[in-house]
């Protein structure tokens, strides 16, 4: 059998996914764990909760490959007597790594926007926030781009739900059809401007206030909300594929459980 170096794996990731990519504020990359161990099993999730841990030690996994970093900022100390310490002390004891790629993944040319936009059959697609250069093309966060036909709000908004798998997705009707829509998965506070100043008539995203909405409708833009998770969860089979295809030897178990809870 082949033997699959973790140190490989991060390379092909880094090769398509540059660490460099990321945006200042972010902490991609190998987050606990050696490179220089062997890969047999692996677990992609979007999240290292304590279930994706859980479920990665009872299974024998070597590596949890997510899309957010379990660490953000610094951290003193590595104990029980937080969540965080907890968790890397389990993954630690169990001698799995643990690899995240966020920002990086974002703003690739073929990462999270490219992704969201094909679901949606957005064509002609750009960067909504400009943060760099790949190879002369401009990357960044989310995109903009055209549909293929004028949408009314509702219909765009059943559209997200169904493309999605998603159990609730909020809108706010900006009362004009949408041809130009707008759109950054995962959380899009602060990015109504940019849509608002390329024209859009609509921004998809998540962890959106109720005011956002109003202001945005008000304007004539209609905003759909359809949470964190609902968007950014494509992470999980988009990474299995790819990751497959480049090390077809590898088990790959996948988490794409909402933690969501809707009444």
């Amino acid at each position: 059998m082949e033997r699959i170096m973790l140190d490989e794996i991060i390379g092909v990731i880094e090769e398509h996914y540059p660490r460099t990519m990321a945006l200042e504020w972010d902490n991609p990359g190998l987050l606990c764990g050696s490179r220089k161990k062997e890969v047999h099993k692996l677990m992609i999730a979007l999240d290292a909760t304590d279930r994706v841990v859980d479920r990665a030690v009872s299974e024998g996994c070597d590596l949890v490959l997510t899309h957010h970093p379990l660490i953000f900022g610094s951290i003193k100390n590595v104990n029980d007597e937080s969540f965080i310490g907890r968790r890397l002390i389990k993954l630690i004891q169990n001698d799995m790594s643990l690899y995240a790629m966020h920002t990086n993944f974002d703003v690739a040319r073929e990462g999270m926007g490219h992704i969201v936009a094909e679901r949606l059959g957005v064509r002609e697609i750009s960067p909504l926030e400009l943060t760099g250069e790949d190879q002369g093309m401009p990357i960044g966060v989310g995109f903009y781009g055209e549909l293929e036909s004028p949408m009314g709000a509702r219909e765009l908004a059943l559209l997200v739900k169904e493309r999605f798998g998603i159990g609730q997705v909020i809108y706010y009707d900006g009362g004009r059809p949408i041809s130009r829509v707008a759109s950054c998965p995962g959380s899009g506070r602060g990015m109504l401007s940019f849509a608002r100043d390329l024209g859009a008539d609509c921004l998809i995203t998540g962890d959106m206030g109720h005011h956002d909405g109003i202001d945005a409708a008000a304007e004539g833009i209609t905003l759909i909300d359809a949470g964190h998770f609902g968007l950014e969860h494509i992470y999980v089979p988009y990474m299995k594929d790819f990751v497959g295809k480049h090390f077809p030897g590898l088990e790959i178990l996948t988490d794409e459980t909402d933690e969501r809870k809707f009444v």
